[in-house]
């Protein structure tokens, strides 16, 4: 599933050596691995949320997500580094300490995503005040919620691989 430059090299970036097209999203998929100069290993997975060129995250509804699964995911998953968005706004990318498999990482993040569709209207969404956020105008839980219940339909109807 690697996009090679005309030349025959790869591109330097993980993600731009992925083929979008062949992949079908939802799905969890390792991005990268890396050993660091002190043998500590840092795994990167790919969570894609949206069929790649087809549909993207709405920035309200993809800021909201990103502030809900912050408020849960590091009780679910060990050694969490970094959970940001994808500028292209189809998923997002989880950085973590260790070696973890896909499998634990998609179980885990429909643990996560349980609770973020069921965050209650009413509730404040975390980190969502002026002195918390950069963007604290720009949020929509209606949203951040069916994408999270869409993610966890799609996994449990094909499974968390790519292709």
């Amino acid at each position: 599933m690697k996009a090679e430059l005309s030349n025959g090299q790869n591109y330097k970036v993980d993600s731009f050596n992925l083929d979008h097209t062949k992949v079908k999203a939802p799905y969890v998929r390792q991005a990268a691995e890396k050993e660091g100069p002190k043998g500590d290993i840092v795994t990167k997975f790919d969570v894609r949320f949206t069929q790649p060129n087809v549909e993207f995250l709405p920035q309200a509804g993809l800021h909201t997500l990103e502030h809900l699964i912050a408020e849960y995911i590091r009780d679910e998953i060990e050694g969490v580094i970094d959970f940001s968005p994808m500028g292209c706004r189809t998923g997002f990318y989880l950085t973590v300490f260790g070696k973890q498999e896909e499998k634990d990482i998609a179980d885990k993040m429909v643990n996560v995503l349980t609770k973020v569709a069921a965050w209650p209207d009413d509730k404040p969404i975390p980190g969502a005040a002026p002195k918390e956020c950069g963007n604290y105008r720009e949020h929509d839980l209606k949203t951040a919620k069916e994408w999270a219940a869409k993610w966890i339909k799609g996994i449990a109807e094909k499974g968390y691989k790519c292709c």
